[in-house]
């Protein structure tokens, strides 16, 4: 079909009079793609090559300390993308990235630790089977006595030591029998409960200043992390894996804060919090781009470790990596906000201090709720 016929003289979307390509009302293209295939493909490849061309001039300009936020804020943001949006593929791709980077083996927890060289001895020393029965009580008889008083929650802890030493004992009188003895099952057996010992359960959370239902959901979280315990020794990449998922939705409220503790140090400035929001968006930015690259390094090493010159190379390019990037963060301060290096420098210290504190904080409260996400 022609291109006259697929022109049309009437705004298909708001019905205003058309006076060039572009419907000046709604801004609708007047070539319509489903009229002609030419315009079709013509209109797949422009969106494609006008966002592709945004993305690298956003990154370029991103990768300049400050360029892109001092850009964004004097207006010319029709080039680039914006920081929202910017800020969310970054950080996505980023801990996507780190999901598979971060790799913790099964079992990397548990019957690393050899039982203690007395305990070898022990059981080396037993003659009869007599002998390893009396060894296996007085090495078990302490760790039962100190499980009985642990939290339900570390219990497990113990049951492993104390099926490590069952191990030990079946082994030294297969030995001494010169026949196998019966394996033990890979999930120990607790030992049995005094009777002095209180029914399995949990202590409710019952924090005076919070109101029930905060205690009660509170209650229900440690109960569920008390539960997640053993199978994350077993399995501890289900906690990397949680962790990295949460950080995203983190950052949603780390990155907001940043902004207000850059409006607290810059009350003088004349800007709005918002244009600080923008700051703290592309600086977070950065720090996913670099962090991302760090990880495909990372991973980059681990494919060839049996050549140290990459390894040395690579081990390089992280450092600079990771000096780089407060250095980036305090030029980027200086050229968005233009005071002079002492004042910067001094408010980037203490800004970095708090900010570190809260991130800090965040991390360990993350680590925690990652417990109850498994």
């Amino acid at each position: 079909m022609s291109s006259t016929a697929s022109h049309l003289d009437a705004c298909e979307n708001c019905t205003t009079a058309l006076q060039g390509d572009f419907c000046h009302q709604c801004g609708q293209s007047a070539h319509s793609p489903v009229r002609s295939f030419g315009h079709a493909i013509e209109e797949v490849f422009e969106s494609f090559w006008h966002l592709d061309g945004r993305i690298f001039r956003t990154l370029r300009q991103l990768l300049l300390p400050g360029r892109l936020a001092a850009d964004y804020l004097a207006g010319h943001r029709t080039r680039y993308i914006p920081p929202i949006r910017l800020f969310v593929i970054v950080a996505v791709l980023t801990f996507f990235v780190a999901r598979l980077a971060v790799h913790v083996d099964a079992g990397t927890f548990v019957d690393k630790t050899p039982a203690p060289p007395e305990v070898a001895t022990a059981f080396k020393d037993a003659r009869t089977s007599e002998e390893v029965e009396k060894a296996r009580r007085a090495h078990i008889a302490p760790l039962e006595t100190a499980r009985a008083t642990m939290p339900e929650s570390l219990r497990f802890t113990m049951d492993r030591a104390i099926a490590k030493i069952e191990k030990q004992a079946a082994k030294r009188n297969e030995e001494l029998a010169g026949q196998p003895a019966p394996t033990p099952s890979a999930t120990p057996t607790p030992p049995p409960r005094a009777e002095t010992e209180a029914p399995r359960g949990y202590t409710p959370v019952d924090i005076d200043f919070l109101p029930g239902f905060a205690n009660r959901w509170l209650t229900g979280q440690a109960e569920i992390i008390r539960l997640n315990l053993p199978r994350i020794s077993e399995r501890p990449q289900l906690l990397v894996n949680a962790f990295f998922a949460s950080v995203p939705s983190a950052l949603f409220v780390l990155v907001p804060l940043f902004a207000l503790l850059l409006k607290l140090f810059y009350l003088g400035s004349g800007r709005l919090y918002l244009e600080h929001l923008v700051v703290a968006l592309y600086s977070h930015a950065f720090l996913c781009v670099a962090l991302l690259g760090i990880l495909l390094l990372t991973m980059l090493a681990g494919q060839r470790p049996d050549v140290p010159v990459v390894g040395t190379l690579i081990g390089l390019a992280i450092a600079a990596l990771l000096t780089w990037m407060p250095v980036y963060l305090l030029i980027m301060q200086r050229r968005v906000y233009g005071q002079s290096w002492l004042v910067t420098s001094i408010k980037f210290m203490a800004l970095g201090w708090l900010y570190f504190t809260v991130v800090t904080t965040a991390t360990v409260f993350l680590a925690i709720a990652s417990l109850a996400r498994i």
